[in-house]
């Protein structure tokens, strides 16, 4: 089966608004990060997911001209500029969330170190009667 021309031109044309549309959800993921709103930021990045995997199946074989592989080439050089810096943010909370873990574990352990002194002291009459040497 041939492509038409102007087939295998609206199909480049429809790819690259995937890849448009990609960097749309990644711009929105960034806002989030930035935002540190956390909760939707996975909800874009499963439908992130989702994108990419479609792009992949869709992108395969696709013959672009030169300036469409130039402005696939921005794109996604844009998309993995934005991802890394979502990286960065996601990086300082697991280490923000880390802290906390870290210390609520040091509390507890302080807590439960110190909850019950009376039962920590061994009272020395107790075990050894009186004349015992």
């Amino acid at each position: 089966m041939t492509r038409h021309p102007e087939s295998g031109a609206g199909e480049a044309e429809r790819l690259l608004a995937c890849y448009d549309a990609l960097l749309e959800r990644s711009t929105r993921m960034l806002a989030k990060a930035r935002d540190e709103a956390w909760e939707a930021l996975i909800e874009e990045e499963s439908h992130y997911v989702l994108e990419v995997e479609r792009l992949a199946r869709e992108d395969q074989g696709q013959a672009l001209d030169t300036a469409q592989r130039e402005r696939k080439a921005s794109l996604l050089e844009q998309i993995l500029e934005q991802d890394m810096e979502v990286r960065r943010h996601l990086v300082a909370r697991r280490d923000e969330l880390g802290e906390l873990i870290g210390n609520s574990r040091r509390k507890r352990d302080l807590e439960r170190a110190y909850r019950h002194p009376e039962s920590a002291v061994i009272e020395a009459w107790k075990r050894f009667p009186e004349g015992t040497p």
